[in-house]
């Protein structure tokens, strides 16, 4: 799998980025078909909370998936894009049984 990590308006650190990737190789072992992963990060509004934008763009063969959410830390946005796209990945793996 091909992972692509990019941050808007802020430098991303090692242990963000070893977090990310932890997360993506979870996520490639359930679903083994990914063939590319993107991962945006972005800061929407300084000092205020909830302000961690997170979205995650999947390929597999044939199709694409996206989850994007909006917490107060990027750990809590990247946690609940993988749950989202885990969902999806498994409905899609179902379907295609």
């Amino acid at each position: 799998m091909e992972l692509k990590i990019q941050t808007l308006h802020f430098d991303a650190t090692d242990k963000l980025a070893s977090f990310i990737e932890k997360k993506m190789e979870k996520l490639e072992k359930k679903y083994t078909a990914i063939v590319r992963a993107e991962v945006t990060l972005k800061v929407v509004k300084p000092e205020t909370a909830m302000n961690k934008e997170t979205q995650i763009h999947v390929v597999v063969a044939g199709k694409e998936f996206h989850a994007e959410k909006v917490c107060d830390t990027f750990e809590e946005g990247v946690d609940a894009c993988v749950e989202v796209l885990e969902r999806s990945l498994q409905k899609h793996k179902e379907t295609h049984k």
